[in-house]
């Protein structure tokens, strides 16, 4: 397989370089957009193999005529993997946010990647189509093996102490009026973030609607326990991001891979007088690996609590 891939590859080093970093970019698109769009998966193989794969490709295309250094080969990975996510962005795969979220664990994945194709190619070159095509395949291969998953429901609690009795707060709880705009910048960036609440009727069984930018969370009350305690679940929920793009995208992860379950708001009254308010929001994702994009997720959800829980303690402090 080896003398048949020498033969395909120019000769000139150049040529062959960016024969191999295309040829890399074209395998892995086509794999992203299988991955994502047929078989709905955005996890190991995705953010896993596929670096690895970018990494390690050009790697050994440009290095199998050729003896190249950790450095080249880094360099040839990085070039790979830049092109890829350019290509990304003009054909409207991604934005520019979930590329951003991505960038840290994908190029440490990519640079892994590049030793991994140096370490074939220079140890072991005759085998190096076969362990190409290994990794190229182990991609669609995860795709399938964790598609269908079990997901692990994620607590996310934000507190704050308002200068209030809960009596007070509580009526700022169940609903309260449109909030000044943000100034952090995932909000500016294109994170849903809350506007306003309304809710529709009183007790268990009341309908509060928690409006975001891309609409509104619809939250039927489960425990109404006035004024210690508002549950509620999540029956509809909106867009968590409206992607920033040249083109308006419309991407498979905006819909029902970040899942809000249920919520709460839980009043306690302090010693001083003060309320502590507490809220909680439940929910899981369908994106691996969950202990990176945990990290993500468990930021913006305490983001948009404290957004929330500032502008009652204000709300109320103010009453």
């Amino acid at each position: 397989m080896r003398k048949q891939l020498e033969k395909i590859l120019p000769a000139d080093d150049n040529k062959r370089k960016w024969t191999a970093v295309v040829a890399t970019v074209i395998i892995a698109g086509l794999l992203t957009l299988w991955g994502i769009h047929g078989i709905g998966q955005y996890g190991i193989a995705l953010f896993v193999l596929t670096p690895l794969f970018i990494g390690a490709s050009p790697v050994i295309l440009y290095g199998i005529k050729k003896e190249i250094t950790k450095r080249e080969a880094w360099q040839t990975g990085l070039l790979t993997l830049g092109i890829f996510m350019i290509g990304l962005l003009i054909f409207a795969i991604e934005g520019i946010i979930c590329i951003m979220m991505a960038a840290p664990f994908v190029l440490l994945l990519t640079w892994a990647g590049t030793l991994i194709g140096y370490a074939i190619i220079s140890k072991m070159p005759g085998n190096a189509p076969s362990a190409l095509f290994l990794l190229m395949v182990s991609i669609p291969a995860m795709s399938f093996t964790e598609k269908d998953n079990e997901q692990e429901l994620i607590s996310v609690v934000t507190t704050i102490e308002i200068n209030a009795d809960p009596q007070t707060v509580w009526k700022d709880v169940i609903e309260f009026p449109e909030l000044d705009k943000p100034s952090e910048f995932i909000f500016k960036a294109g994170i849903a973030y809350p506007i306003n609440a309304k809710i529709e009727g009183t007790g268990v069984g009341a309908v509060r609607h928690c409006n975001f930018t891309t609409g509104s969370f619809v939250e039927p009350i489960t425990v109404w326990d006035q004024p210690r305690l508002l549950r509620f679940d999540v029956v509809v929920q909106p867009a968590p991001m409206k992607e920033l793009s040249f083109w308006d995208i419309d991407a498979p992860h905006l819909h029902d891979y970040f899942v809000s379950k249920q919520g709460q708001f839980k009043l306690t009254k302090l010693a001083n007088g003060n309320t502590l308010l507490e809220g909680t929001t439940w929910y899981y994702h369908n994106i691996r690996p969950a202990f990176y994009w945990r990290l993500w997720s468990n930021y913006i959800v305490h983001k948009i609590h404290d957004r929330v829980l500032v502008h009652i303690k204000k709300k109320s402090e103010n009453a």
